[in-house]
């Protein structure tokens, strides 16, 4: 009898302590639940413990293949386009008062051009949004890069049939249109309030360079950051390209180091210097291309920090590295760990995915959808992933879903864009993605 009113009695006193303090309350709650997960968690189960080396495999993958060659280059650019490029142009072709078919398409062409992965776009976008480009232009440039990779498509139509090559090339067109022109509708009142606040005060200096210059500077940055990514594949033209491309990125970098003597007055010594150590470390390690190339980044931004009038751009630089890396690792160590690396099992069982997906119905469509935004593709892989999931029995639909939304997202991707935009615009532009995809591959898994 006396039991419930004691027991109201407890529960009133702890109400009341945690009403007092609630953030030691919340604090003792996390504790608790971080302890019980770790009591409960399945370690020593075979599928458990692969998943955690699956998550180690993946993100060490991911710091070999491309932190270096991918990340380090684009920070540079990222880094040179807070710093170099014109808040005037930028303003002109891509910012929110720009006319929305010049900026579109200025944003879309430029981030074809450069077929990056979903995370090596991400500093690229943040550069040219940081300049004052408008959200819709700049949320085409972030999900072209990916997205509109002209050999990925080419591979798809070879892989995978002429039919969803073709459907993959028009639906990122598309896309990478309609969603930057919803964003843009969505936040056209607080895009106008940016629009004018940038016009009163821009942070960071704009180049007193001459345009051609300045572009040149930035073509060549860009063509080192495509050269030394250029992958394998299937095709006598690419493998030439590929035979050739350690060449050719040195004949670029060389270019860069000239024109910033000639046109940057940077000091003809310390430049020899530096590219004598990349040549020797290049002859002496060729098995280890990613050694002299690191060498020659670090010593730019060396250079860079020790000249008043270019440390900005080493600080910048920076600045884009420690904001988007630390995410980028965590994310894909938790995408290993769920999904695995491609042909691998992670925690989530391949064969569910498989199942699930192996029909075209909308709901396969979706989810196909889903897991290809959380899943991470780097340039591509998504293509020999879908043949196999084909071949389990996929459905043309949620194939085609896979494809328009996996490149351009990942979750690694999200929680940097989420830095760059905030969590609101983050999620709306996510959530375009995945149900533009879901759409257009129902339509197709149904119709055609």
């Amino acid at each position: 009898m006396n039991k419930t009113p004691r027991s109201s009695a407890v529960y009133s006193r702890l109400l009341a302590l945690y009403r007092s303090n609630p953030r030691e309350g919340l604090v003792l709650l996390l504790m608790i639940a971080a302890f019980l997960l770790i009591y409960f968690i399945p370690a020593g189960t075979e599928r458990f413990d692969n998943a955690v080396l699956e998550a180690f495999r993946l993100t060490n993958w991911y710091a070999r293949e491309h932190v270096i060659l991918c990340l380090l280059p684009a920070f540079l650019i990222a880094g040179a386009m807070a710093t170099y490029l014109s808040q005037d142009a930028v303003m002109r072709y891509l910012g929110p008062d720009a006319s929305k078919p010049v900026a579109f398409s200025v944003a879309s062409v430029s981030g074809t051009l450069l077929a990056v992965c979903s995370c090596t776009v991400l500093p690229l976008f943040g550069g040219i949004y940081k300049r004052g480009a408008g959200l819709g232009a700049a949320i085409a440039f972030l999900y072209s890069g990916p997205a509109i990779n002209v050999m990925a498509v080419v591979v798809t139509a070879k892989v995978l049939g002429a039919e969803i090559g073709i459907a993959r090339a028009v639906g990122a067109i598309v896309f990478a249109l309609v969603i930057g022109t919803i964003m843009h509708f969505i936040y056209r009142k607080e895009e106008s309030q940016r629009s004018i606040t940038n016009k009163r005060g821009f942070a960071g200096g704009s180049s007193d360079k001459p345009m051609g210059i300045v572009a040149l500077f930035f073509a060549l940055m860009v063509g080192i950051l495509v050269f030394a990514n250029w992958a394998a594949a299937d095709s006598p033209v690419w493998m030439q390209i590929y035979a050739w491309k350690w060449p050719i990125t040195a004949l670029l970098s060389a270019g860069l180091a000239a024109l910033l003597v000639w046109h940057w007055q940077w000091p003809m010594l310390p430049m020899l210097i530096l590219a004598g150590i990349v040549a020797a470390f290049a002859v002496m390690m060729p098995s280890i291309p990613e050694l002299p190339f690191v060498i020659g980044i670090g010593g730019l931004m060396l250079i860079s920090s020790l000249r008043d009038q270019d440390r900005e751009w080493a600080v910048q630089s920076w600045d884009f590295a420690k904001q988007i890396l630390p995410l980028l690792l965590a994310g894909v160590f938790v995408a290993g760990f769920a999904l695995g690396r491609p042909g691998h099992e992670g925690i989530i069982p391949s064969q569910w995915v498989a199942a699930a997906v192996g029909d075209n119905s909308l709901v396969s469509t979706m989810l196909a959808s889903v897991l290809g935004a959380l899943m991470y593709f780097s340039t591509l892989t998504e293509v020999p992933i879908v043949e196999a999931l084909l071949g389990a029995g996929m459905g043309k639909g949620p194939a085609l879903a896979l494809l328009l939304a996996g490149p351009a997202l990942s979750l690694p991707n999200m929680l940097v864009i989420r830095t760059i935009l905030g969590t609101e615009k983050t999620l709306v532009y996510c959530a375009l993605v995945v149900v533009m995809a879901t759409i257009t591959g129902f339509i197709y898994g149904n119709w055609w």
